[in-house]
């Protein structure tokens, strides 16, 4: 069983992120890990880099500026299996300049942009004989989700989608059938995989600025 990371974890996990990015942007170069990791950010763990920048209408709002990140392989994938550090580190660079709903970010936006990651727990699939009941079985805030099926439909959505976009456990199911681009009601089929998931959320206060622990 995984560990759980501790804030000052956190703060490293966060920190490397911007510094990868940066590095990249700026200098072309790739930021090296940290001395001395603790032995979390060693292990193998799915992690998602956020970032966000001000609403250019509202700046006391963020809107997302890119977000991609790893799951941690289960016992039967085939995918290898990667540290914590190396998965921030591409998912870091994937975010900024691969995710495909925005533009790569410019060196100019560094400095506006705030960065957070969230490292998962193993997503495991939610068991129900009644779909219509599936909600009851999600805590808001605290789960996240995954639907998968229909061929290679998938959506993924972190915990703190839900009470961000201030919806209950129905429309964030409903969210996430679309996210793997199916219908809202996807969910009610048995042959669509319903998992979820839980994060550790470490975001930046302000861009660049003091790192904390996310909790809803």
């Amino acid at each position: 069983m995984a560990r759980l990371l501790t804030l000052e974890d956190g703060i490293v996990l966060t920190r490397f992120a911007r510094q990868t990015i940066e590095h990249f942007i700026l200098y072309n170069q790739k930021a090296t890990f940290p001395k001395s990791p603790s032995e979390a950010l060693t292990e193998h763990r799915g992690v998602f880099v956020t970032l966000k920048k001000r609403h250019p209408r509202n700046d006391q709002k963020w809107e997302l500026r890119g977000c991609i990140g790893h799951l941690q392989p289960g016992p039967d994938s085939h995918h290898q299996s990667i540290s914590l550090l190396e998965a921030t580190r591409q998912a870091a660079l994937s975010s900024a300049l691969e995710d495909p709903r925005f533009p790569p970010v410019r060196a100019d936006e560094l400095e506006s942009i705030l960065v957070e990651t969230s490292v998962l727990t193993l997503p495991q699939e939610i068991l129900t004989t009644d779909r219509a009941k599936l909600s009851n079985q999600i805590t808001i805030g605290t789960d996240g989700l995954i639907v998968q099926g229909r061929g290679w439909h998938r959506g993924l959505l972190l915990p703190q989608v839900a009470p961000e976009q201030g919806w209950n456990a129905e429309e964030f199911l409903q969210g996430c059938c679309q996210k793997a681009g199916l219908p809202p009601s996807c969910y009610l089929d048995p042959g669509v995989k319903i998992l979820k998931f839980q994060a550790q959320i470490f975001a930046e206060s302000v861009p660049n600025g003091e790192i904390r622990a996310r909790e809803f």
